[in-house]
């Protein structure tokens, strides 16, 4: 069993929660639509497919009938853009547990990229405003590949980037697209509890581990690459602290 070179780290819902500022902006939008605003953690639900599917699920209210009109959602999707640019990065939070799980992976000599379905033009601001730029050679937005996850391009792009092999690297997420993505591109995957995925339990994900933070993620990778050099009989695949079942 190979070691792990490299880390690809989902952003909204886990290494920052975002949803402050995208429901403003999604209730800015319905406001100017006539439209009732909407609870935060119902804007919460919507977020994982990319800025696009949020915008229509906002409009429809639901993650369900969310196929609006096209001149509508041109209109409603102008009105997000536009009023999410003005918020971003304005009250979203990093997690706890990130910036220490980012700097133990950073001393392991692991390299790190982002894989994001948000577009680049609030990608990289967002992560400027949050102090998270430095620690990522890489940065795979929802606009870099011709598909987003849960296809695996995004994945396999990163790999190229960072110049490891997919087996080679570990793939965190809080939600169904980074799982998938993750598997497909033939990844182990971790999952942290504390994110969206569409209202889902991560629990019932098919990942290799639940981490309670990005520090239990650091130090199952350093079990596990642990484990692979000292050949030691230890389990496959070790959870580490207080990692959530």
């Amino acid at each position: 069993m190979t070691t792990f070179h490299a880390v690809l780290l989902d952003l909204d819902g886990t290494l920052l929660d975002s949803i402050p500022d995208l429901a403003h902006a999604a209730n800015a939008m319905r406001i100017e639509l006539g439209m009732p605003t909407l609870r935060e953690d119902v804007v919460a639900t919507f977020v994982g497919k990319g800025v696009d599917n949020l915008v229509r699920r906002a409009l429809a209210g639901s993650l369900h009938d969310a196929d609006p009109d096209p001149a509508l959602f041109e209109q409603a999707r102008e009105s997000f853009y536009r009023h999410y640019h003005l918020v971003n990065g304005d009250k979203a939070a990093v997690f706890d547990g990130v910036i220490e799980g980012l700097k133990a992976m950073r001393d392991q000599g692991l390299k790190l990229a982002v894989v994001t379905n948000k577009p680049t033009e609030f990608t990289l601001p967002l992560l400027q405003r949050t102090g998270l730029a430095g620690f990522f050679q890489e940065v795979v937005c929802g606009d870099t590949c011709a598909r987003r996850k849960p296809d695996p391009d995004p994945m396999l792009y990163a790999c190229e980037r960072l110049g490891v092999a997919p087996a080679q690297a570990v793939a965190i997420g809080d939600s169904i697209n980074d799982a998938l993505a993750g598997r497909a591109a033939g990844m182990h995957v971790l999952a942290v509890p504390y994110g969206y995925n569409e209202g889902q339990d991560v629990r019932g994900l098919d990942v290799d581990g639940i981490v309670a933070s990005i520090v239990d993620a650091a130090q199952w990778i350093s079990l596990w690459n642990a484990d692979r050099k000292q050949d030691t009989g230890l389990p496959a695949a070790p959870v580490a602290g207080p990692a959530v079942s």
